[in-house]
């Protein structure tokens, strides 16, 4: 990963996760994220959600293929920045699984700090694919791991 992709993943606050509905479309959703040692943790937090399992878990349980998309918009173009982040996840039935991911997203978002993330789900999504442009390049990169 670039220099300047990881200033964008540390510089945003939220990204639209991307897995796979059962229909085979894709299903978005806007999520909270932490880098941590090369992959992406997605805590599923003690908001209220309706219904049983989220479906962001289901599609991922049924087809872990995975996108984060994270962008940075401004008025004055030349700031414009996007990065895709295309790869494997895996759900941990509960966040005390991955230690340093909670430190993280706790760290990055402090009304983490008070919910019991250890037993909720974690979402951890191994990039394979890195795609981002910038402005200033006035053409995408693209890095294969």
């Amino acid at each position: 990963m670039e220099a300047w992709q990881a200033r964008l993943l540390e510089d945003e606050r939220s990204g639209v996760l991307g897995t796979i509905a059962r229909s085979g479309l894709p299903q978005l959703v806007p999520v909270c994220y932490a880098l941590v040692e090369g992959d992406i943790a997605i805590a599923i937090d003690e908001k209220p959600k309706q219904g049983g399992r989220l479906a962001r878990i289901r599609n991922i349980e049924r087809d872990p293929r995975a996108t984060l998309l994270v962008d940075h918009y401004e008025e004055r173009w030349e700031r414009l920045a996007w990065l895709r982040l295309e790869g494997e996840a895996s759900v941990l039935d509960g966040g005390g699984e991955w230690p340093a991911a909670l430190e993280a997203l706790r760290r990055r978002y402090p009304r983490y700090r008070a919910m019991a993330l250890e037993g909720l789900p974690l979402i951890r999504l191994r990039p394979t694919r890195v795609v981002g442009w910038r402005w200033q390049d006035g053409r995408a990169s693209e890095q294969q791991t």
